[in-house]
């Protein structure tokens, strides 16, 4: 028996929930794809799939199981398909995320002219400003910020962000601008997603815990309410450098801007790495570099 035996029909039938449909899908009887599934569970001594007379489900275990059979799957198949083949020629699911507001403005943009060029090739890109754990869910690639901590992850950089504090002219003529780090403590803070605001002092890293009767976990939406003169807000750049450029916003605390924060592919560790990751990091790092 191959160690193989029963994840394809797994992953048919967790996919179509139903056993027959997954029959179906792979052309197989209804009756080897359930025997399939049930020598993988004895195999593994854990239950993958819940049964009932109209529908399949998943476990807490087949679940989890389901991302990393996958990945296994596209690996194997994506392994099969490269022998002889041009590793310039991608081809295969490539499945990636980021978060929403830079992926839709950057990196899809850049994924999309990769993509006219890569006509084999299948996408499914995931915009959520969670930090997805890729490796359990199966995704090829993750675009993140700042500091890196996860050792299952091999993280390349491909651009830098700056965060910029800024306000409105009209907050501004009613509150005046703050001279330090400390005086944004007498104002009313724009606040994000963030629970706290980088600074540098000199060498020195310092983070501020901003107060404030506003908060919502969107970029833009923050830009909305800093542009009606709600408050003081930091973004990075993206958000505020045209706003900053015609005057509707007034940067503050420039000398105090924290250091730039990172722009990272990152992707599982694997001994061998895929050509349509190898090569869409290779774009994408070419494709955002002049980006904030």
């Amino acid at each position: 028996m191959s160690r193989w035996d029963g994840i394809d029909e797994f992953v048919a039938t967790a996919e179509a929930e139903s056993f027959s449909r997954a029959a179906r899908r792979l052309g197989l009887s209804t009756s080897g794809v359930s025997r399939a599934v049930a020598t993988l569970e004895e195999r593994l001594q854990t239950r993958l799939l819940y049964r009932t007379t109209r529908r399949v489900s998943l476990t807490d275990a087949g679940r989890a199981f389901l991302a990393r059979a996958r990945r296994l799957i596209a690996e194997r198949d994506e392994a099969l398909a490269s022998v002889g083949e041009d590793d310039s020629d991608p081809r295969g699911l490539l499945r990636m995320t980021c978060s929403t507001a830079y992926g839709e403005r950057f990196v899809v943009p850049a994924v999309n002219r990769f993509m006219l060029s890569h006509p084999k090739l299948a996408l499914e890109i995931d915009l959520d400003d969670a930090v997805r754990d890729i490796v359990s869910e199966g995704f090829d690639l993750a675009i993140r910020f700042g500091r890196l901590t996860d050792s299952r992850l091999i993280a390349k950089r491909l651009a830098s962000r700056t965060r910029r504090l800024c306000a409105a002219p009209s907050y501004l003529t009613r509150a005046g601008a703050p001279r330090s780090i400390a005086d944004l403590a007498g104002h009313a803070c724009i606040l994000g997603a963030a629970d706290t605001w980088p600074f540098r002092d000199g060498e020195r890293e310092i983070a501020f815990k901003p107060q404030g009767r506003w908060r919502c976990n969107s970029g833009q939406a923050v830009l909305d309410a800093a542009l009606l003169g709600l408050g003081v807000c930091q973004l990075p750049n993206f958000y505020v450098d045209a706003a900053i450029g015609d005057g509707r916003l007034v940067p503050l605390l420039e000398a105090n801007r924290p250091a730039d924060e990172g722009v990272w592919a990152v992707y599982p560790h694997l001994r061998l790495l895929p050509a349509k990751v190898r090569l869409l990091v290779e774009h994408l790092e070419e494709a955002l570099s002049g980006e904030g």
